[in-house]
């Protein structure tokens, strides 16, 4: 590991105690100190919000500041559309602050927009803290996630539209400044993964999707461990790996060749009663390929962000700062383990993608 990959997850440990730190009395009502719960901050943690919190200042003070990046709020309800920006919740996610808009009236709790029963001046709450008292609009606003996917995609056409300008003006096609560093990994996608999985024959006209897909994952994976983007992790948000894992199921579906659905349908060479029996089998496996893409992703990334939180907590469950040394000890380790890991997980999606299209397109064998 290089000095700057050190000097990175030591920041990001930093960040994420002074994070924690107020997290431990955020949204108390009262001045005095509230329990923590470990179980509360690591769901807010990982789940999408509609702001970038960056800092709490003089926390449980009078003059209790948030320093936040507000993100609009679109929402559709049954009087049409309404958008503002999330300050206007002034950080709050217990629905205590109501924002009025269009003469209807807007709670936010546990990141959910709620809009208030007609004559309703108040949330109103069940046992397990929902509201009871109003509906859920249809939300269009753009979360920290889907602000982050926007920003990878500029920095994805950045980057190769000025790869692709280099490579115009170079005289000899050898590749310079930024396109000395995409071209080995494009050669290594095209050669490792598209050549061996779907062969030499018909691998160019998936080489678009499996190289967008790689950069695309590699890249929100990094992105999701920057500290000051504060848990915008696109990967660990199982809506963005499903949408990847259906593309590769409906190019791997439209792909299939009759040698495909043969052995899907009708297996060959085994005997008839065993082709009824193999035929539901390879029909679900149809179905679960596209799952174990999405599941993968979604739980490898979100768990490496879950333990880390979880090791932190454990100066705030102890009340003790001897914990430390351990916990950010331990959370150094499996930063650096999740800085390999963001690119593990987008060649595994890929080289699996690419698998399924070569299973899909491979001919019949004589």
């Amino acid at each position: 590991m290089t000095l700057n990959t050190f000097k990175s997850a030591i920041l990001s440990a930093l960040f994420l105690a002074t994070s924690l730190s107020g997290f431990a009395n955020e949204n108390s009502d009262t001045q005095e100190d509230k329990e923590f719960n470990a179980k509360d901050m690591i769901m807010h943690h990982v789940k999408d919000a509609h702001e970038f919190h960056i800092i709490t200042l003089h926390e449980g003070k009078e003059n209790q500041k948030d320093i936040s990046i507000p993100l609009p709020i679109i929402l559709w309800t049954d009087n049409g559309l309404v958008t503002f920006m999330s300050s206007e919740f002034h950080h709050d996610d217990t629905g205590h602050t109501i924002v009025e808009k269009n003469g209807m009236k807007f709670v936010k709790s546990h990141e959910k927009i709620y809009q208030l029963n007609a004559g309703e001046d108040a949330v109103e709450f069940d046992a397990e803290h929902h509201p009871t008292n109003a509906v859920t609009p249809l939300d269009f606003s753009i979360t920290r996630n889907v602000f982050m996917m926007w920003v990878s995609i500029l920095v994805l056409l950045l980057i190769f539209i000025g790869t692709a300008r280099r490579y115009r003006k170079s005289e000899d096609n050898v590749p310079t400044g930024i396109a000395g560093f995409i071209e080995p990994l494009v050669v290594f996608v095209r050669d490792e993964i598209a050549k061996p999985m779907i062969g030499e024959k018909k691998y160019r006209r998936y080489m678009p999707y499996l190289l967008t897909v790689f950069f695309f994952i590699w890249i929100n994976n990094i992105f999701g461990l920057i500290p000051i983007l504060n848990g915008a992790n696109l990967s660990g948000n199982i809506a963005f790996t499903m949408t990847l894992a259906l593309f590769t199921f409906i190019i791997t579906t439209f792909s299939g060749n009759k040698n495909y659905w043969k052995h899907i349908f009708w297996m060959p060479g085994v005997p008839v009663p065993m082709k009824i029996f193999l035929m539901p089998i390879e029909l679900i496996g149809i179905f679960t390929k596209p799952i174990s893409l999405m599941i993968r992703l979604f739980a490898n990334i979100t768990a490496g962000h879950i333990i880390i939180l979880a090791l932190m907590s454990l100066i705030f469950i102890f009340k003790t700062v001897a914990v430390a040394p351990v916990s950010v000890a331990f959370s150094l380790f499996i930063g650096i383990i999740e800085i390999v890991v963001t690119a593990i997980q987008a060649y595994i999606f890929t080289v699996l993608s690419a698998l399924y299209f070569g299973m899909a397109t491979e001919e019949e064998h004589h």
